[in-house]
């Protein structure tokens, strides 16, 4: 049985009033409202289709996540990593996170150190795990940080979405640095100017605007949260409980 998540409509940018100066030096990103859509129709398709070729273009694009709303580009592409920096205001000192597909994956741009099955009890999940980088990961993403947060949120969309581009995004919130994060589309609509396409999947999370749960696994056998998120809870539950994991000094 296929899982119904979202529905192609036609792009649509509305401007009034006083906003139409702005409109015409730099016109709104396309949004693409996607609801109720069997996943792998041809309606599916296309919006992950056009969504990966924007993004192979160079492009920003606001993406849905399991958590909130969120800005990716390829992390390959160094230009639009610098893009996304711009556009949030945000100082190049705050690392990037990067999303992948699979847990096997990880592998390519991380030096692991934990066991794959507690990978698999995280991921997918509303969960960054943050380890060593390796020099697969592009040289001028985070090039201050000998390490990268790693995200495979449970989405179906975001994840056939890095499938069909063949290459990790560079994955930050849709919101400017500082301000809060965002759970539709709309809540960040003063960046639309900046994007070059928004997908619009209704409402996402679970109404939290925390975000994911960011835990630094970077040192064998130990563990330190870094940001308590969404799902501090039970990521607890997997590293300290199920895999015995000792948290940093």
């Amino acid at each position: 049985m296929h899982r119904r998540i979202h529905r192609v409509i036609l792009p649509l940018a509305k401007v009034f009033g006083k906003e139409m100066a702005d409109f015409v030096a730099k016109p709104l990103s396309r949004v693409l409202r996607v609801k109720d859509c069997l996943r792998a129709s041809k309606e599916y398709d296309s919006v992950i289709v056009e969504t990966a070729k924007v993004l192979e273009d160079g492009g920003l694009v606001g993406v849905p996540t399991d958590t909130i709303y969120g800005i990716a580009c390829l992390a390959s592409i160094s230009q639009s990593v610098k893009k996304i920096y711009e556009l949030k205001g945000r100082a190049e000192k705050k690392p990037l996170a990067v999303c992948v597909s699979t847990v096997e994956s990880i592998s390519h741009i991380c030096k692991i150190t934990v066991p794959t099955d507690l990978l698999h009890d995280l991921l997918p999940g509303p969960v960054t795990l943050v380890f060593e980088r390796t020099a697969g990961l592009n040289p001028d993403l985070n090039p201050t940080h000998n390490k990268v947060g790693v995200r495979i949120p449970k989405f179906s969309f975001i994840q056939d979405l890095v499938v069909k581009c063949s290459s990790p995004l560079a994955l930050t919130s849709a919101n400017y640095s500082s301000q809060a994060s965002s759970t539709s589309v709309e809540e960040f609509e003063p960046l639309w100017g900046e994007l070059d396409l928004v997908v619009d999947a209704g409402k996402v999370g679970t109404g939290s605007k925390e975000g994911s749960t960011v835990v630094d696994l970077s040192v064998c056998g130990r563990y330190q949260i870094i940001r308590q998120g969404c799902a501090l809870e039970n990521t607890l539950a997997v590293l300290r409980d199920k895999y015995k994991l000792s948290p940093a000094d």
